[in-house]
């Protein structure tokens, strides 16, 4: 099977400045994967070479349905980087989603706003398209800004630090909505998160990326005891409290 997302010895930064070198992993159509890591480690560069913003400074980033044909990316970016200043209603921020298929100078038509509608109520908030996106509360706007991500009819749904900042309650619902998309949508789901625990009891394999410590595999294999204590500098203890996998930072070895 060939991967919809290859790298190959790629060598990713800014200038002439790396900040990850020599990565190689793939990613499958149909997969759940996660990019996990301290903040600043490099997860959102990797991103922005899987999108195309940015090109590797060496080795090569494939990216390619079957047959070699493009892939289309539902971005999610964080909820910290949209504009709350203007006053878009939820409608309008979904609708942004379809600028691919409107096109330059073109009017959204009928197929436009069937697929908002439909993207919104995929995400259980077609009650709420009339309201200002400004006066939504965190996990009302993180389900809108995926909307907006389904509007484009994605092949790859990419989500960037889709539950920070929220409630349990709130991340909880985020997840379980990711997973439905995952399952029930057959969407191919690259998640990047810091927090271990959200990525650890839903992803089916992942990368653990820093500098200096790269790895890919199962979430068996990856998130492990000593793995984590090595990427943060501290004792990290993994364990599964029924059914899930628990992580637990600080104490030492003796605590285990």
């Amino acid at each position: 099977m060939e991967p919809v997302i290859r790298f190959t010895r790629a060598t990713l930064g800014y200038g002439h400045v790396p900040v990850l070198k020599d990565i190689s992993f793939d990613v499958y159509a149909g997969e759940y994967f996660g990019l996990v890591g301290p903040n600043g480690a490099g997860k959102t560069t990797m991103v922005r070479a899987i999108l195309g913003t940015i090109k590797p400074l060496a080795g090569s980033v494939r990216v390619a349905m079957a047959q070699g044909a493009p892939v289309r990316f539902g971005y999610v970016p964080q909820r910290d980087t949209v504009d709350y200043v203007l006053p878009y209603t939820v409608e309008e921020i979904v609708m942004m989603g379809r600028y691919r298929q409107v096109g330059m100078l073109r009017r959204p038509g009928e197929a436009d706003r069937v697929a908002v509608q439909k993207s919104l109520e995929h995400v259980e908030l077609r009650s709420l398209g009339g309201r200002s996106f400004r006066d939504l509360s965190g996990g009302q706007k993180q389900r809108a800004l995926i909307a907006r991500a389904l509007a484009s009819d994605p092949d790859v749904l990419v989500l960037d630090e889709p539950t920070n900042g929220m409630d349990l309650s709130s991340r909880l619902s985020i997840l379980e909505l990711i997973t439905h998309l995952h399952v029930n949508d057959r969407l191919t789901v690259l998640m990047v998160s810091h927090l271990l625990d959200d990525v650890a009891n839903h992803v089916q394999r992942l990368a653990i990326v820093e500098r200096e410590f790269f790895q890919v595999g199962t979430v068996a294999e990856v998130l492990t005891g000593p793995n984590l204590s090595t990427l943060y500098g501290m004792h990290v203890d993994v364990r599964r409290v029924n059914g899930r996998v628990v992580i637990l930072a600080g104490g030492d070895d003796e605590r285990r």
